[in-house]
């Protein structure tokens, strides 16, 4: 692993784990801040753009539910910005857990880093990393 990339991991994963731990309290409007005033979410529900609308989705979120994450990839796009690709386990405390792929891109400002993307894809559990067009 070259130094960029331990360095752009180091800055997601503080993103993450702050995002995770209030998450997991169930505390919509501090999931909110980890996320830049512009925002674009997506998560299993329809997009919104900003705190608001985030705060609203996690909002929604039935208590009890923790999300646990692996870092798969990341990028630095350049000095401000920070790719990640992350495979994300949400759990429930009475209904199965939900496996996700998360896209984000986290951005620096004056205030640190933040999250300014965010988009999860559920992926049918057939499917493997064959070449798409090989089929």
């Amino acid at each position: 692993m070259n130094q960029n990339t331990a360095d752009s991991e180091t800055i997601l994963r503080g993103v993450l784990d702050g995002w995770k731990a209030a998450v997991d309290k169930h505390q919509p409007d501090q999931v909110a801040a980890h996320f830049t005033d512009d925002a674009i979410f997506q998560g299993l529900h329809p997009y919104s753009v900003g705190r608001p609308g985030i705060a609203a989705y996690y909002e929604s979120q039935p208590p009890g539910l923790t999300a646990g994450y692996q870092v798969l990839e990341t990028r630095r796009l350049s000095d401000d910005l920070v790719l990640g690709y992350l495979n994300v386990d949400f759990s429930f405390t009475d209904r199965p857990t939900i496996n996700v792929y998360l896209s984000t891109l986290l951005k620096q400002t004056g205030t640190g880093w933040t999250i300014t993307f965010y988009q999860v894809t559920k992926l049918d559990q057939n499917t493997t990393s064959e070449d798409p067009g090989s089929h």
